[in-house]
């Protein structure tokens, strides 16, 4: 287990792997303005012990992959799908199960449009469609509270370390479900690593300005891998309407549902998460 930084499509892309290279491949791909230390590495550990190959990666804009001037638009989520294919091939591993978390479960559903050889199973945590709108579907927005509290940090001194800490701890204490308790100690420790490994830990905001593709909507009922959507009953950033649209529209598509959570991969969650993974991913795997 060590980091390793690959050329894929040009680009710097830094990833970690976890288990025997051997068994049955995992790809976890993280969500928006987050590095991979939000997969901990004791969760990986012991998705890895089920007989699991779990990879682990930054996308771009975040901790040691490439990064681009804050503020600027120089990628698409179908580059990030590419980016996904291209380390799958740095790997030398021919297919995988995708796991994605919110925008990550958006970047895998690309993944298995564009390279559906490449991928065994899908499973979308958190997350929703990858499309430019919700094509007439309704879905309910983000939390209001959550933008306003995101609003603030436009007035941030982003040079004070500590100050940057307690406003991104805070961040995701507002995204805990009701059932859970927030792990100040876990968060702040998984914070404190995102900022000293961070390139530029600014860039990480050139996500908000990703958009989708119009040619990829309606295209989530072409998806024809077994498909597993995992979502919290208290998503307040993607509600849980994302999720069982997600479930409805995907062929072969199942739905766990997690009452009491909300847009997390919680630790209290992690022995249910991980043994729907393994499970979900047990079969066709050579």
């Amino acid at each position: 287990m060590s980091e390793k930084i690959f050329k894929v499509n040009g680009i710097d892309i830094c990833s970690e792997s976890f288990g025997d290279p051997n068994n049955p491949a995992v790809l976890l791909i993280m969500g928006a303005t987050c590095s991979m230390v939000y997969w901990d590495e004791e969760f990986c550990q012991r998705l890895a012990d089920t007989g699991r190959y779990v990879i682990r990666y930054d996308n771009r804009d975040v901790g040691r992959s490439v990064v681009y001037e804050p503020g600027s638009s120089n990628y698409t989520v179908m580059d990030m799908a590419e980016d996904a294919a291209g380390l799958l091939d740095a790997y030398n591993i021919e297919q995988a199960n995708i796991v994605g978390m919110s925008l990550g479960g958006m970047i895998a559903q690309v993944l298995a449009i564009r390279h559906p050889q490449k991928v065994l199973t899908l499973t979308l945590i958190v997350s929703s469609f990858f499309e430019s709108d919700d094509n007439d579907r309704n879905l309910p927005p983000m939390d209001e509270r959550i933008l306003a509290f995101h609003a603030d940090g436009a007035t941030l001194d982003w040079s004070d370390e500590e100050a940057v800490a307690d406003y991104l701890v805070s961040g995701s204490g507002i995204l805990c479900g009701s059932k859970h308790k927030f792990d100040e100690k876990r968060a702040y420790k998984q914070v404190r690593m995102e900022i000293k490994r961070a390139n530029n830990l600014l860039s990480m905001f050139n996500h908000a300005l990703l958009i989708g593709d119009d040619k990829y909507e309606g295209k989530a009922k072409n998806i024809m891998v077994p498909t597993l959507v995992i979502h919290g009953v208290e998503d307040t950033v993607l509600p849980i309407e994302h999720g069982l649209a997600l479930a409805d529209e995907i062929p072969n598509a199942s739905l766990l549902t997690l009452e009491g959570t909300g847009h997390e991969v919680h630790p209290d969650d992690w022995e249910t998460i991980i043994n729907a993974i393994s499970s979900h991913t047990s079969g066709g795997n050579a």
